[in-house]
C-alpha cells in the first residue's frame, strides 16, 4: 500500500484532543487519523477494496 502526503487543516483544540488520544494509545498523531479514518470508513461500509485500488 502506498502512502501519499498531503495538507491537512485542522481545528486547533481538535488536534489537540487527537494528540492526546494518540499518546493514550501509544501511536503517532498521523496514525491515529489514519486509524480513525479507516474505522470511519469500515463503520460506513465504505473501506477501499484491492480491486479499487489504483494501479500502480
Amino acid at each position: 500500500m502506498s502512502k501519499k502526503a498531503f495538507a491537512l487543516r485542522i481545528n486547533e483544540e481538535m488536534l489537540k484532543a487527537i494528540e492526546k488520544w494518540a499518546a493514550d494509545e501509544f501511536r503517532s498523531t498521523n496514525g491515529q487519523l489514519e486509524w480513525m479514518l479507516n474505522k470511519s470508513l469500515k463503520d460506513a461500509k465504505r473501506s477501499p477494496k484491492a480491486s479499487d485500488a489504483p494501479p500502480k
